[in-house]
């Protein structure tokens, strides 16, 4: 905008002068269409890539809603507190999530999300150090979400996929059965890491998992098909909440793989997946060698968080067990942004799985 007025000048001098040659004029012409060419040339940088944090960009594909906090609501926040920029594409948008009586609402359908991408690109803004995937319901949406994949890393080769493959919990599956082919054909051997539930981990890998051998064979299992990172988020072993971690730092190499004991919470929390994948993308990347202490420092997180939104239930009397809880995530922000290590991680030895 600012060579505008020099280009009026430079015109009106051409005006005052008319007996000047026709050489000036041509030369006047000449100089306006270098300024014009000029100013729709100049964009902006982006300043992810001109000035790049120590953290990343994070491109985050997942549900929202306009009360409570479950997919991005879930996960945006957290990752903003860790330093993270973060881009939410809303897969879907309700007015509240799914466990309430009623809830309204759009969803995202595959050619909308490629839309949405395409304008990205049009404007060179397809740079992403991360992407981060939740809950998907249909096949066609997961279908663009894989190209989404590939087109981000001819952009970034280094692109890190994290992936919760939200299909069901305890046994009882929540998107259409047939998505979990695609999950375990297409979607884990692109994914950096996978963050899995009990019930998820034993769809993927056709292991029943009994006991903490069997989530240690689970994760190699996984790492043979790509990821090189497995985070199961929960396990019921003989009464006891486990996190079991695995990082394949060299492909073909036993991995590190660890524990984590939780102690269970007598009350059922929405989000809590979301936000525990969102803050092992968070802390991982900050330690990307050390999976261990990415973990306990998510965990140490989300039980803080628990504890809070628990306590908050009952001091406004409310019996935490009859329901499903929102969890107080704008309360914790300091235990996510600085979080007491409270959980500490066991390693498991390399030598037997057992």
């Amino acid at each position: 905008m600012e060579q505008l007025p020099v280009v009026r000048r430079h015109l009106q001098l051409g005006l005052l002068f008319s007996s000047s040659t026709t050489s000036s004029s041509s030369s006047s012409f000449r100089l306006s269409r270098r300024l014009s060419r000029r100013s729709a040339m100049a964009r902006p940088p982006i300043l992810s890539l001109a000035l790049p944090s120590e953290t990343g960009r994070v491109l985050s594909i997942q549900s929202h809603t306009v009360q409570g906090y479950v997919g991005n609501k879930s996960a945006v926040f957290p990752l903003q507190l860790l330093g993270y920029d973060v881009d939410p594409i809303n897969s879907v948008q309700f007015s509240n999530h799914t466990g309430y009586p009623t809830f309204r609402g759009q969803v995202l359908d595959g050619q909308q999300l490629l839309d949405l991408i395409e304008g990205l690109a049009a404007n060179d803004l397809l740079y992403y150090t991360h992407l981060l995937t939740g809950y998907i319901g249909s096949i066609s949406f997961l279908d663009v979400v894989l190209q989404v994949v590939e087109r981000l890393r001819t952009v970034n080769p280094g692109l890190v996929y994290v992936c919760d493959p939200v299909m069901g919990d305890e046994g009882k599956l929540y998107v259409p059965p047939n998505l979990v082919s695609v999950y375990r054909e297409k979607v884990v051997p692109v994914a950096s890491m996978l963050t899995p539930n009990q019930f998820e981990v034993e769809l993927l890998t056709g292991v029943r998992i009994t006991s903490e051998s069997d989530g240690r064979e689970a994760c190699n299992i996984l790492h043979a098909a790509g990821p090189s990172k497995v985070v199961i988020t929960s396990l019921n072993i003989t009464d006891k909440l486990l996190l079991i971690g695995s990082h394949q730092k060299v492909k073909g190499q036993p991995p590190k793989q660890f524990k984590i004991v939780i102690p269970k919470i007598p009350a059922y929390f929405t989000g809590t997946g979301d936000l525990m994948t969102a803050l092992l993308l968070g802390w991982s990347n900050k330690y990307p060698d050390n999976l261990e202490k990415a973990s306990e420092l998510a965990v140490s997180s989300l039980q803080a968080l628990l504890r809070r939104t628990l306590a908050d239930y009952k001091a406004a009397g409310f019996e935490p067990q009859s329901s499903s809880l929102e969890i107080r995530l704008i309360q914790s922000q300091d235990d996510i942004r600085n979080p007491q290590a409270n959980f500490k991680a066991e390693s498991f030895h390399h030598s037997s799985s057992s």
